[in-house]
């Protein structure tokens, strides 16, 4: 299992490292401490997920069609 840190994997997901962190507050996607210096950490098919999850919901709202009269 491979794991990135916080400024990897927010470059990996194209946003920065603060909205990783409140991210983990508001529980959308939770890291994992290291053991020796508590420091975030991600896994790679954790952070992969999250973007095919991001992907689909875009590919779904560009499904939808709004009727302006």
């Amino acid at each position: 299992m491979k794991y990135v840190t916080i400024k990897k994997a927010a470059k990996l997901l194209h946003v920065t490292p603060l909205t990783l962190r409140n991210w983990d507050r508001r529980g959308i996607l939770k890291p994992y401490r290291h053991p020796a210096n508590n420091y975030r950490i991600y896994r790679l098919d954790q952070i992969e997920g999250f973007l095919r999850q991001l992907e689909l919901s875009k590919a779904k709202q560009a499904k939808r069609k709004i009727d302006i009269f």
